[in-house]
């Protein structure tokens, strides 16, 4: 289980003390309607109030807790702007990265994206997958054409607490997704609320591996509150989609589907030997009624532990010792799992984030003088010790398409940790209205420049897609289809 913990831990899925609240300091609850006096609030407006020197800093007066630093900083994508900052909840504080589209930053769908771990930074979804600009080597950043700011605005966020260059004053953490969740919901009414430009623009929230417990339970976070929104007079977040890629919404299916993945020809040829594979095959309704009984009939958190721990490691040792990358099936890992996560450009992204004007420019806070870390073992040793992935998330995914919330679920065929053999398998198990609609439908073909893409199933605003030849990270194997996967996506097109 040590093997696949670390796995989950680093999947892609580690001061100063914010000013007090302009409007009020005692402790608000955002139910007590009475508190809220929309004549104390005055918005930013317009984005072009944000300063380049310095950090413009803003908030909201149903949000007392909470404010927002921001400043333009001028870097990766010359042609649009970008903004860095950080979201202060009293003694923590959350970094993020904001691009706005290339295409029509007015108006232009809006897109949070946050990675996985738990643990990992955002910064590897923005250099190495589908941000405005790559790290390839130790140069520095390049162009990258086919970024996801193309049509849309996009958010990386380093979160939760302690993860990139997220910190807290005083050594406070977060370690349930539920909590983390409150966090986001909060800044994401905070921005839209401050800038009218984006009131009841078309908001997406999307993540990778890990990101298949945070994405869920954050947008039905944002779902939820807007009715508090609503109630004191403020515009409800026009929240449309979530998008998860390649992720684990549920973990106990998730180990069982390690012996398709090493065992058949799922995704390549089996990749561990005949007697292994028996004995795998003869575990399976073993681990499969041991993970039912303890974590889902009766959840019973020793005894999950224990179900999953044992199971993880029977499943996930013998792939372990293959020494393939365990986000790509078809290839080695290419240097320490724990120093590169199986890619080297891993390494030049956190020398780049390392150079002091680097950080100057970005205005990381001084207090961070830390090297930089992709993943923060610390944050994911407490989200594993709460037990945090002991929870599934399908129900929060079947919650929102009961609320027309349109959920994509995303897979890169290679993928070993988070595979499509998983998701495929959680997706037509789902219980909604729409089950028997998605479940009946067969898989067709999708394609991108006139080529097969993938495979996809959809209805009723579910959908599943696999992205053929592509790894875990998919944005990074095959940015172009990646793109047109979420242009087709956020126009409401079918695949």
């Amino acid at each position: 289980m040590k093997y696949l913990v670390s796995l989950l831990f680093t999947s892609l899925a580690w001061a100063n003390q914010i000013p007090l609240n302009l409007w009020t300091s005692q402790p608000y609850n955002i139910g007590h309607v009475e508190q809220f006096d929309a004549g104390l609030f005055t918005p930013l407006e317009s984005l072009s109030a944000v300063k380049e020197l310095e950090y413009t800093t803003f908030g909201h007066p149903l949000f007392p807790r909470y404010s927002v630093r921001l400043k333009k900083t001028a870097f990766c994508d010359e042609n649009v702007n970008a903004y860095t900052g950080y979201i202060d909840i009293q003694a923590r504080h959350l970094f993020f990265y904001f691009f706005e589209s290339r295409s029509d930053p007015d108006h232009d769908d809006v897109i949070f994206w946050t990675n996985g771990g738990p643990g990992c930074s955002s910064s590897l979804g923005l250099f190495m997958e589908l941000g405005p600009c790559r790290i390839n080597n130790s140069n520095g950043t390049v162009p990258h054409p086919e970024s996801w700011n193309t049509n849309a605005n996009v958010f990386f966020v380093d979160q939760p607490i302690g993860v990139g260059f997220s910190y807290a004053d005083y050594g406070e953490a977060v370690s349930t997704t539920e909590d983390a969740a409150q966090d986001i919901a909060a800044f994401v009414a905070i921005w839209f609320e401050n800038f009218s430009s984006f009131k009841g623009r078309r908001f997406h929230m999307a993540g990778e591996s890990y990101g298949g417990r945070y994405i869920p339970v954050f947008a039905s976070a944002v779902y939820d509150q807007n009715q508090q929104l609503i109630e004191n007079g403020l515009t409800p977040i026009n929240l449309v989609s979530a998008m998860i890629g390649n992720g684990v919404t549920n973990e106990f299916s998730l180990i069982l589907s390690y012996y398709d993945m090493q065992c058949t020809g799922a995704s390549v040829e089996p990749v561990v030997g005949i007697s292994t594979c028996v004995a795998l095959k003869a575990m399976i309704p073993r681990c499969e009624k041991w993970m039912k009984a303890s974590c889902v009939d009766q959840f019973d958190k020793i005894n999950c532990d224990a179900a999953v721990g044992y199971c993880g490691g029977v499943f996930g040792d013998p792939y372990s010792a293959t020494g393939r990358n365990p986000y790509d099936i078809s290839r080695p890992c290419d240097g320490p799992i724990s120093e590169t996560l199986c890619y080297p450009v891993t390494k030049y992204i956190s020398q780049y984030l390392d150079r002091p004007e680097v950080r100057d420019f970005l205005g990381v806070d001084p207090s961070i003088t830390a090297n930089f870390s992709s993943c923060s073992d610390r944050v994911g040793t407490a989200f594993y010790e709460a037990g945090d992935m002991l929870h599934p998330t399908a129900d929060h995914v079947g919650a929102l398409l009961e609320r027309n919330i349109k959920v994509l679920i995303y897979v890169g065929t290679y993928d070993w940790i988070c595979n499509w053999v998983a998701n495929e398998r959680w997706t037509l198990a789902l219980q909604w209205s729409g089950h028997d609609e998605f479940s009946g439908q067969p898989l067709r073909v999708w394609n991108h420049d006139g080529k097969r893409a993938g495979r996809t199933r959809s209805a009723k605003g579910l959908t599943y897609a696999t992205v053929e030849g592509a790894g875990h990270m998919v944005p990074y194997d095959k940015p172009a289809e990646s793109l047109t996967l979420v242009q087709r996506w956020i126009a409401d097109l079918p695949l």
